[in-house]
């Protein structure tokens, strides 16, 4: 299997006052086409930031990352921008929907970006929906959803686009038990039998176990790898 993202000797620094603060220390990493990967580690040990720089909403420091046919570490902001409405689709703990808009209208939103028809827009969102399983709730505003709906919602809007990768950033911390297991057998449908590619930060083991393997970070540094059993 062909890899989708691979990357080399990834560094990330930030400059605080006079102080040089390093994130990442040289990160070699390769995610093939249909991976379900999650990458844990205690808090501050870089492994959102390793995820901002795969979906493109960071840049990196130092080293190369390729997703797909493209270099995205040698991209300018404004290109960046336009790579990641084509090719990534984004999951985050807290939703993020627009209290005024249905799902529908939430789940549209990606698809602004896109020269198509409002016809159009409307027959993808209804399909992510159905996708996820909430197609009576597209005239629902995120106040008459649950907080499993709600994310149900966010990540119909991620798949909207189709999407090369999904980047999910704690996707189930805000969430109950039950809720959390139906989101992450959601996300492990989407990648078993879509192929969606996903890459998932979590500090939990537990929903760590629905991804193919894990990726441990410490200190910004790789230090093992496990396969799901």
């Amino acid at each position: 299997m062909s890899n989708l993202v691979e990357i080399r000797g990834l560094t990330k620094a930030y400059t605080r006052g006079k102080q040089k603060i390093e994130v990442l220390h040289g990160i070699d990493l390769d995610i093939p086409q249909g991976d379900f990967l999650a990458l844990m580690g205690p808090s501050g040990s870089g492994k959102t930031t390793l995820l901002n720089l795969i979906g493109g909403l960071d840049q990196a420091s130092g080293g190369s990352i390729r997703v797909g046919a493209q270099q995205i570490d040698r991209m300018g902001s404004g290109q960046l921008s336009r790579w990641r409405a084509d090719h990534i689709g984004f999951v985050f703990q807290f939703y993020n929907l627009l209290p005024v808009l249905s799902a529908q209208r939430n789940v549209e939103l990606p698809l602004l970006l896109k020269s198509m028809s409002g016809s159009e827009r409307r027959r993808r969102a209804a399909i992510a929906l159905e996708l996820v399983g909430l197609k009576d709730r597209g005239s629902h505003k995120p106040s008459e959803l649950s907080g499993g709906q709600e994310q149900r919602v966010a990540i119909a809007r991620a798949l909207v686009s189709d999407p090369t990768l999904l980047v999910c950033d704690e996707p189930t911390g805000d969430l109950d038990r039950s809720t959390a297991d139906e989101i992450l057998t959601l996300l492990q449908q989407l990648n078993r039998e879509h192929g969606k590619t996903i890459v998932m930060v979590t500090h939990d083991p537990k929903a760590a176990d629905y991804a193919s393997r894990t990726v441990h970070l410490d200190k910004g540094t790789l230090v093992h790898a496990t396969a799901a059993a």
